[in-house]
């Protein structure tokens, strides 16, 4: 129960980021729907720094998170999406592989991190992205695989 409320929840909010760029430009927007778009950017504020020039912009409007936690958001919902269709047949990894794909999993996002504050150079906003997704991925997967031993072991 928990595992898919996680999954679902990931999907759920890599939907609402775009919806609330769009609330928020909406001219003849109710007051609900100001309401929504300034919630999710008061939430997004609380996780992610909201540079607008690290954002990615819909209809005129900063994303309510940056493009790196876009990244890892989208890695999340994509792979949430595809363990429902498909769940996985593996077990719960040990906690020091669960670590090592972490890790591992945080190398793109650590070098880029690195040559921005080497060279002083902002890279662009969807090789952010991009370096984030395997972290978001990475996270799913062991949320997705937490579980499968005690169901396969539950009678």
């Amino acid at each position: 129960m928990f595992r898919r409320a996680c999954l679902a929840g990931a999907a759920a909010w890599t939907a609402v980021i775009p919806l609330a760029a769009f609330a928020a430009t909406r001219p003849d927007g109710s007051s609900a729907v100001y309401a929504f778009a300034i919630g999710v950017y008061a939430f997004g504020r609380v996780i992610c720094h909201q540079l607008p020039i690290r954002s990615f912009h819909l209809w005129g409007a900063a994303l309510p998170v940056c493009a790196r936690c876009t990244g890892i958001y989208f890695g999340a919902a994509v792979t949430a999406l595809i363990v429902s269709v498909r769940p996985p047949a593996t077990a719960t990894p040990t906690a020091a592989d669960a670590r090592r794909l972490l890790v591992v999993a945080t190398i793109p996002t650590a070098l880029t991190l690195v040559y921005e504050w080497t060279t002083g150079v902002m890279l662009a906003n969807w090789i952010r992205a991009i370096a984030g997704f395997p972290i978001g991925a990475a996270a799913a997967w062991l949320i997705a695989v937490s579980t499968v031993e005690r169901r396969a072991s539950e009678p």
